[in-house]
C-alpha cells in the first residue's frame, strides 16, 4: 500500500475537520431547538474525540505508547466535562418540587373522580343562566370549582374557554381588567395592580370570603423547623445568607422568589413591609402558579433551599413529603392556629370585581357569604369567615 505524503494527510485533516464541524453544528442546532441546552458540552466532547481518532488514525499516533496516554487523557477530561451539565440537570430534575403532583384537571367541575367539596345538601342557590364569568390563582380554583358545582348547571367547564377559568393571579386580574371575567378569586392585588385599575378607571371591589396562611418551606432535611419574621425578613433583604446564622448547618441560603404580580408574591411584599426585598437571581425566580401545570412555579428542593407558597396549595393540593412548613415565631400554619389568629402571616383571599351587568354576580358572592358557601369554604380546606 503506497504511503500518503504529509501534504495529503494534511488536506485529510482539514476535510474531516470541516465535516465533523458541520454535523456537530447541526447536532447543536437540534439540541437548542429542543431545549436541551446541557447536551452542547457533550455534543462538542464527542466532536472533539472523533476527530482526534481520525487524526490518530491517519498518522498512526496508536501505534506509539505516549500517543494512546495524550489520547486516553484528553477524552478523559473531554468527556468529564461534557458530562458535568447532563448530571447537573438531571440531579436538578430528580429533585422534589412543591407543585410536582398537583393536576388541575382533577379539581374540573362535574368531572369523573373529582376532588371537590361538596355541600351535605343540594345548593340554595341555582344560577340556571346568565353565569357569572370566574377565573382566579390556581390555589383557589378547588374552592370556585366546588362553588360552581354547587350553584351551576352542570356541564363541561373547559379549564381555559368556558365561563370558569383558571390562570395565574396576574392573568386572573388582567383578565378581569379586560372585562373578560365578571370576578376573580385572588390574593390581595399588588400595589401595581392597584395603579394599574386606577389607570384604567376601575372601582376595584374586594370581598373577604376566607382566611388562609402565608407559608414558608424548606427541604425536609434542613435542621431548621422554624424561623422568626425578622429572620425571614433578614434572608430575603439579602442580610442573612447562611443557614448557620438562623441556627441551621453551615451551608449558604438560596431563597426562592416568584414573579412580580404574583399572588405569593404580592403576599411577600406585604409581610416584607418596608424592608426591602433583595434581587433574586434568575434561576431562583419560580414561574406562576398558574392553571396549566407545566406553568406552575418550580421551586426545586435543594436542601439549602427556602421557598414560600399558600398552605393549602402546599398541604391541600400537593401533599408533598419531601417538603416542611416552617412554624413562624414559634407558631405552625395549621386550620386552627389560622383561626385563632395566633399565626402570624394569616391573611383574607378575596373575590375581586370590577364593575360587571351580571346581577347573578353578587347573588354568588352573598351565597359564597352565606353559611352554606362557608361550609363549602371550610371543607374545601380553608379557615371561612364565619364560625
Amino acid at each position: 500500500m503506497q504511503k500518503r505524503s504529509v501534504l495529503e494527510l494534511i488536506f485529510m485533516s482539514i476535510f474531516i475537520f470541516i465535516g465533523i464541524t458541520f454535523f456537530t453544528g447541526i447536532a447543536a442546532m437540534y439540541t437548542l431547538i429542543m431545549g436541551e441546552i446541557q447536551y452542547i458540552g457533550l455534543i462538542l466532547a464527542v466532536a472533539i474525540l472523533l476527530f482526534l481518532t481520525f487524526i490518530y488514525n491517519l498518522f498512526q499516533l496508536f501505534k506509539m505508547k505516549k500517543g494512546k496516554v495524550v489520547f486516553f487523557t484528553i477524552a478523559f477530561i473531554a468527556l468529564g466535562l461534557g458530562f458535568i451539565k447532563p448530571i447537573q440537570e438531571g440531579y436538578k430534575n430528580q429533585l422534589g418540587t412543591v407543585d410536582s403532583e398537583v393536576d388541575i384537571y382533577e379539581y374540573m367541575p362535574f368531572s369523573n373522580n373529582t376532588k371537590l367539596a361538596t355541600l351535605s345538601e343540594p345548593s340554595s342557590l341555582q344560577i340556571k343562566e346568565n353565569l357569572p364569568r370566574i377565573d382566579g390563582a390556581t390555589a383557589l380554583y378547588p374552592l370556585y370549582s366546588s362553588v360552581v358545582q354547587a350553584t351551576y348547571p352542570d356541564k363541561e367547564y373547559d379549564l381555559h374557554n368556558s365561563e370558569v377559568i383558571v390562570s395565574t393571579t396576574p392573568n386572573a386580574y388582567t383578565n378581569l381588567f379586560e372585562g373578560n371575567v365578571d370576578m376573580i378569586f385572588a390574593a390581595a392585588p399588588s400595589k401595581a395592580q392597584l395603579n394599574r385599575a386606577e389607570g384604567l378607571g376601575l372601582d376595584l371591589k374586594l370581598t373577604p370570603i376566607g382566611r388562609e396562611a402565608f407559608v414558608f418551606f424548606v427541604n425536609k432535611k434542613n435542621d431548621i423547623n422554624g424561623l422568626s419574621s425578622e429572620q425571614l425578613k433578614g434572608i430575603y433583604s439579602g442580610e442573612i445568607t447562611n443557614w448557620e446564622e438562623v441556627g441551621g448547618g453551615n451551608d449558604s441560603i438560596r431563597a426562592f422568589q416568584r414573579p412580580e404580580d404574583s399572588g405569593s408574591q404580592s403576599a411577600l411584599q406585604a409581610f416584607m413591609e418596608e424592608t426591602p426585598i433583595m434581587e433574586a437571581p434568575t434561576e431562583d425566580v419560580a414561574t406562576g402558579m398558574g392553571g396549566i401545570i407545566s406553568e406552575v412555579s418550580q421551586y426545586k428542593n435543594y436542601k439549602n433551599a427556602i421557598g414560600y407558597t399558600f398552605r393549602f396549595y402546599s398541604t391541600g393540593m400537593v401533599q408533598n413529603n419531601k417538603i416542611k412548613l416552617l412554624e413562624i415565631d414559634g407558631v405552625p400554619p395549621t386550620k386552627a392556629n389560622i383561626r385563632n389568629n395566633s399565626y402570624p402571616i394569616a391573611s383574607e383571599f378575596y373575590i375581586v370585581t370590577a364593575g360587571t351587568e351580571n346581577q347573578n354576580v353578587e347573588k354568588l358572592i352573598d351565597w359564597i357569604l352565606s353559611p352554606e358557601g362557608q361550609e363549602l369554604v371550610e371543607k374545601v380546606g380553608y379557615v371561612p369567615l364565619l364560625e
